[in-house]
């Protein structure tokens, strides 16, 4: 599993953000959006694995989804 850590940028917001190699894109730009999608599907399977509690098998590949992701 892929663990995260706290990030702290300072660098305030004027409406760009910054990506892996200091390179910054508009908040409106379809790579950003496309990151907030994947946040959204996998905030959506955090929620389904809620339900599937009772299936182990389902919730173990529910869960490598999330991971992938």
């Amino acid at each position: 599993m892929v663990t995260l850590t706290k990030i702290y940028t300072r660098t305030g917001d004027d409406g760009t953000t910054g990506l892996v190699g200091k390179e910054r894109r508009l908040k409106s730009d379809v790579r950003i959006d496309a990151y907030g999608t994947v946040d959204e599907a996998n905030a959506a399977i955090g929620l389904a694995r809620l339900h599937a509690a009772d299936w182990p098998a389902i919730d173990r590949m529910l869960a490598r989804i999330q991971n992938d992701m």
